[in-house]
């Protein structure tokens, strides 16, 4: 009797799990217009963070402006190059991050794109 409980439930939970497969492919959280609109600003942060996670990495001296350093830095040259590094990597790490967050809005935008053509 143990033995058919265990062979009844394997095939019970693979049709819920199936049908839960299928409903969440069906799940639609925005529009056709909304979804195209998230996907392509998702393509654009990736790249446009992507870039600048490079060049702060590459310590372009573009971004000079927008470090973040103490104003006790300043006085001293050594102190004040270890700040600039700190803070170098401190932003390419969070524009890396950003673009990470950028690239999981995309894959969820690209979702409902698809499940609005597909129920269209």
């Amino acid at each position: 009797m143990l033995g058919s409980v265990h062979q009844n439930n394997p095939s019970r939970y693979h049709g819920l799990t199936h049908k839960i497969r299928e409903n969440a492919m069906k799940l639609k959280i925005c529009g056709p217009k909304c979804s195209l609109c998230c996907t392509i600003i998702s393509v654009w942060g990736i790249i446009q963070l992507s870039l600048m996670a490079l060049f702060l990495w590459l310590r372009s001296p573009a971004f000079l402006e927008d470090l973040k350093i103490d104003e006790e830095a300043h006085k001293e040259g050594l102190h004040f190059l270890a700040a600039m590094d700190d803070s170098f990597q401190e932003s390419a790490k969070n524009c890396g991050i950003a673009a990470v967050m950028y690239a999981v809005t995309l894959v969820v935008s690209g979702w409902q794109l698809w499940v609005n053509k597909s129920t269209s």
